[in-house]
């Protein structure tokens, strides 16, 4: 990937454990939950899309048109988050910047990310999170700078913390909408149907 290339990674090899099945494959308008998620990035001004793939690998290849997006498995995905997000800056190279977005995220939208990526490009943040009404979100830009700390981080909710230890190095970018649901149990996926009026 190029020296001056933002990223996108669409992390989708969560287990959903909470869910049963790979909520991935879940039908979503003319697509899959996933599928809607990479449709969004591949439309977006990101130079480049990689998509992780974990669990049921075999069938969201199948199912989901990834258009652009380099699709890559990470084997190690009963490991958490950050075994995806090291399988994801080995893909992405000597970029400037990733931006983290997750495969059960449909309400991200194209828009959004576009807002987001101007915003970094702007400030050129060594992380930028955002933020909806004030609820914080993905998605999440990191800036080269901050991917040998990313290399070291372990299991869920890690770069999370790596965000609240350094709250003077994140840009805040607010978007004027309500924090985008993600899909962890049925009920979730039921209100992302209503919500997104699919």
């Amino acid at each position: 990937m190029g020296h001056e290339d933002m990223v996108g990674m669409i992390l989708a090899a969560g287990e959903s454990k909470r869910f049963g099945s790979a909520k991935q494959l879940l039908p979503f308008g003319d697509t899959t939950l996933l599928g809607q998620a990479v449709r969004n990035a591949n439309a977006s001004s990101l130079e480049q899309v990689v998509v992780v793939l974990g669990r049921a690998a075999d069938e969201l290849r199948q199912a989901v048109d990834f258009g652009r997006a380099m699709v890559i498995d990470n084997t190690a995905y009963g490991a958490g988050c950050a075994s995806s997000l090291l399988a994801g800056l080995e893909a992405a190279g000597d970029c400037a910047a990733i931006m983290l977005l997750l495969g059960d995220q449909p309400g991200v939208s194209t828009e959004f990310i576009d807002q987001v990526t101007s915003a970094w490009r702007r400030e050129r943040p060594w992380a930028s999170v955002t933020s909806y009404h004030g609820e914080l979100g993905h998605p999440m830009v990191f800036a080269r700078e901050a991917f040998e700390e990313l290399r070291r981080l372990h299991g869920d909710k890690a770069v999370w913390k790596l965000v609240e230890a350094y709250p003077e190095r994140v840009l805040r970018v607010n978007i004027d909408a309500g924090l985008p649901l993600d899909v962890d149990t049925p009920a979730d996926y039921k209100r992302v149907l209503t919500h997104l009026g699919s």
